[in-house]
């Protein structure tokens, strides 16, 4: 450092030299200054470098106006033609580094190519329709000892603001009710179908404000009359093949003939309306008549819901102003107070609290993995190219004492890493074909790739490769053009020239900090899946089939006991829905004979004497239910105790119950709580009547000696009291992990980003490892000629390592321990975050470090010292 030139001096020459003179007269300077130091001393050198310098400041070697100068062009066609010939030299003659570099470079574009399609994807949802800006979906805010969120309305509400008001063009009601067996007579007997997507009751207004056009038949008169309906065309061709469907006939439920009357074209998969049946609203009052009639303002069912296009310039705090008046008017003393709002259409895709599809949340984290895997991958792309500069000084000094200039330097390597780039891109693009049938399927999705009519898609590609170029290539280009051509030619480049080995060093525990955070969500979500499946739910859930009910009370008791007497069948009851499960009502009890309703809801869970040895469910006061089917009595859990501020469970015994408005009778036992939804919610307050009308399932618990003989044997008794059904089962086990469904798939998705990751970071460290192998041959040689041994050898390569981790891993912990606490955060029940996470993470980390050098090292370990120390 103190042999330098006097750094005044070199700005002042920079000052008033010409550009296109300034490198050669300053090389030029340096040389001799380099001289003058061996013949007269630094001090003296000093000075006569000074006086150089001020020698220079002549008219020919002063800046002048830009136009003055000879003309260089650093983007002719001969100047890019040369830069991407020599880029394609280059990267022929370093074969191992070009292949590491299009390999991590190729990973990280490929995650976040199919992290952008899935991002747009969910993005479109519903923008489609005409006026998007002013639908609107009305939801509830239910109000009680807690806010719960609905995304039904009464079914009354929405023909009463389309009366009362003016606010909005058009409204419209639909019913859903998902899971509808529908039977066709077919020649050859009945044909049988279930639709997971179900029917909709549907209000000719609804289709006036979403555009799903018909392509047979008009919406005035499609849904006019009581049972008819429209159907799409996919399901035209599923339920009558390529005959004519107008005025076909399909029963629905084994309890509605509906006629067709129009065709819809198929649905757009970008779209949360996925049903493809849509009968004519007046048909509802027929299937359901509480939620049919204009006076059932008392409850909610999830069925229901509201659409309304609001009029231009009409405010959405103007509208919600107004639904107060229906709930006094209707609601007057009901402690569930409703608030109802106004849901913006593109909201409904991804609000959680109105059962959004997509989380918002889950986009932004992918968004972010993505974004951190394309950076890991230039991360390794700028470590291993400033660590080879030092092989293309020469090179570099050769080009600019032929003329070069630093910006013509510069752009070669950014035409070299754009060309990279390039290959990646379309190594990337490859793999993304082939990874997007997995994304489709673990997302549920219908991704298409397609560079013909996507014009994102078609930006998104060169953006992302121009992107990584300038990123990648920026840094290494700017070291590799200001090597100076004298210190170049004589090979004396030092480690700080090329960026030293602090910005290596920086770089690794950039992209470990990124593999470690990635670890470590990675096992605290595994951790809470397996503590969700693992755990204590307070009752028995494993080998219990769930089978629905499509039959009469007393039909369904007539199947229960012919499924007892089958020899692998333990226990049979008739219920609602298990005791953990998605399916359920609540409603005001009304405790004790008490004037009002309670300040709370319970959720009922309909079911007969045998569910609780079934579920093995633990009664802590009382008894459990006698053998009815009316509601003579409730069990209830001892949340439903503490609700009520009781001292004891048994405090409850012989008190009058009454829910539902006519369900009433005495509490003859309290059970043990139970976990009635997944560790996301709290425990409910649960009563369980005896109420045949509600039962919707059979709950079969077998044994497990003879499963597949027992549950041929259930198949043939259903089928033949329900030969119009299709049989279906469920078992309870898996019902519950379908709780935890994004859970998993997120899961799945950390768990590969996360080994991406590490091996891109693996990438680096190899190609790293072998440019120290190169650099330390003769310090190697040395000491295995003073008697190193093979193991002190390494450790010259793994204590620099195991450094740079241990960093990286304090920088992880922290910021990785806090998102996952906040993850935590939404389930009511959950994990705690151990320390023994945080130790396998960095010992998983320190081990594939260890496995990536170990090759390298050894082999540079084990070369003759003699050839090493005559390596040049």
């Amino acid at each position: 450092m103190q042999n330098r030139p006097p750094s005044l001096a070199d700005r002042f020459l920079q000052f008033f030299c010409a550009p296109h003179l300034l490198e050669e007269v300053q090389g030029d300077l340096h040389e001799e200054f380099e001289y003058q130091v061996e013949r007269v001393g630094v001090r003296r050198a000093r000075w006569r470098y000074w006086r150089d310098v001020l020698g220079f400041f002549q008219p020919r070697y002063i800046k002048r106006k830009p136009s003055q100068y000879p003309q260089t062009y650093l983007f002719s066609p001969i100047m890019i033609r040369n830069y991407f010939k020599i880029a394609l030299r280059s990267l022929q003659r370093n074969k191992v580094y070009t292949s590491i570099n299009i390999l991590g470079l190729s990973l990280g574009m490929t995650c976040g190519l199919l992290i952008f399609l899935l991002v747009k994807y969910h993005l479109s949802f519903d923008n489609f329709h005409a006026h998007s800006d002013r639908i609107y979906r009305i939801v509830t805010e239910q109000h009680r000892d807690n806010i719960s969120y609905v995304a039904a309305v009464p079914s009354p509400l929405g023909k009463a603001f389309r009366n009362d008001y003016t606010f909005a063009e058009k409204v419209g009601r639909i019913c859903t009710f998902d899971d509808m067996p529908i039977t066709i007579k077919g020649k050859k007997g009945l044909n049988k179908f279930k639709e997971s997507q179900g029917v909709a009751f549907t209000e000719t207004e609804y289709f006036d404000i979403f555009n799903f056009p018909l392509s047979v038949g008009n919406f005035q008169n499609a849904l006019r009359e009581p049972n008819t309906g429209i159907i799409t065309e996919r399901i035209a061709q599923k339920y009558f093949g390529n005959t004519n469907p107008i005025n076909q006939i399909f029963r629905v439920d084994n309890k509605l003939d509906i006629r067709v009357t129009g065709i819809l074209k198929n649905l757009p998969s970008n779209s949360d309306q996925k049903t493809e049946i849509f009968i004519s609203y007046p048909t509802l009052k027929s299937y359901n008549d509480w939620l049919g009639s204009d006076d059932a303002w008392g409850g909610i069912h999830s069925a229901m819901q509201c659409f309304v296009r609001l009029r231009p310039r009409v405010l959405p705090s103007e509208v919600e102003k107004v639904f107060p008046a229906y709930v006094k008017k209707f609601r007057p003393t009901s402690k569930n107070v409703h608030h109802y709002k106004l849901q913006l259409l593109n909201d409904v895709h991804f609000n959680a609290q109105y059962g959004g599809a997509m989380n918002k949340q889950t986009l932004w984290i992918l968004s972010l993995i993505g974004l951190f895997l394309i950076i890991t991958a230039c991360v390794n792309f700028i470590n291993l190219a400033t660590a080879q500069a030092l092989n293309r000084s020469k090179e570099v000094g050769v080009r600019k004492v032929l003329g070069s200039l630093r910006g013509q330097l510069f752009w070669q390597f950014i035409a070299q890493t754009g060309l990279i780039a390039a290959i990646a891109g379309g190594i990337a693009l490859g793999l993304a074909v082939l990874a997007l049938p997995y994304v489709n399927q673990w997302f549920a999705t219908e991704i298409s790739l397609n560079l013909l009519t996507d014009w994102r898609l078609v930006a998104f590609i060169p953006a992302l490769i121009l992107i990584v170029t300038f990123f990648a290539g920026s840094y290494p280009g700017l070291i590799l053009a200001g090597f100076q051509p004298i210190v170049a030619l004589k090979g004396k480049l030092s480690q700080q020239n090329i960026g030293g080995f602090n910005t290596r060093r920086a770089l690794i525990i950039v992209q470990f900090s990124i593999s470690q955070v990635l670890i470590i969500g990675m096992i605290v979500i595994a951790r809470q899946i397996y503590y969700a499946q693992k755990a204590d739910l307070g009752f028995n859930k494993d080998a219990i089939m769930l089978i629905p009910i499509a039959s009469t009370p007393q039909q369904a008791k007539t199947v229960k006991a012919q499924l007892q007497h089958l020899a692998g069948v333990e226990k049979v009851s008739l219920c609602y829905s298990a005791p953990a499960s998605n399916s359920y009502w609540q409603t005001a009890p009304r405790y004790d004979n008490h004037s009002e309703e309670e300040a709370f809801r319970t959720s009922v869970r309909a079911a007969d004497n045998d569910y609780l040895p079934t579920f093995d469910l633990k009664l802590v006061a009382g008894r459990n239910l006698y053998p009815s089917d009316t509601v003579k009595e409730f069990l209830v859990n001892e949340t439903f105790a503490k609700k009520l501020n009781l001292a004891s469970p048994s405090d409850l015994l012989g008190k009058n119950l009454r829910v539902n408005g006519n369900m009433t009778g005495p509490i003859v036992g309290v059970v043990k709580d139970f976990h009635d939804h997944s560790f996301h919610e709290d425990i409910n307050a649960v009563c369980i009547p005896s109420a045949s009308d509600f039962y919707n399932n059979y709950a079969i618990k077998i044994s497990t000696a003879n499963v597949p003989t027992t549950m041929a044997a259930i198949e043939k008794i259903w089928t033949k009291m329900h030969p119009e059904q299709i049989y279906e089962y469920t078992f309870l086990d898996e019902h519950i992990a379908s709780f935890y469904e994004t859970e998993a798939l997120m899961l799945k998705l950390i768990q590969l980003f996360s080994l991406i990751a590490v091996f891109i970071g693996c990438l680096g460290l190899y190609g790293l490892i072998s440019f120290m192998a190169t650099q330390k041959t003769k310090e190697i040689g040395i000491r295995k000629v003073l008697g190193s041994n093979i193991a002190q050898i390494l450790w010259i390569f793994g204590k620099e390592f195991v450094r740079l981790i241990i960093v990286s891993f304090l920088i992880a912990a922290p910021i990785a321990w806090w998102f996952m606490n906040q993850w935590l955060q939404d389930f009511k029940f959950h994990i705690t975050i151990q320390p023994w996470i945080f130790v396998v993470t960095i010992a998983i980390t320190l081990l594939v470090a260890t496995l990536t050098v170990i090759y390298e090292a050894t082999k540079a370990a084990l070369v003759n010292p003699v050839k090493s120390l005559k390596s040049e």
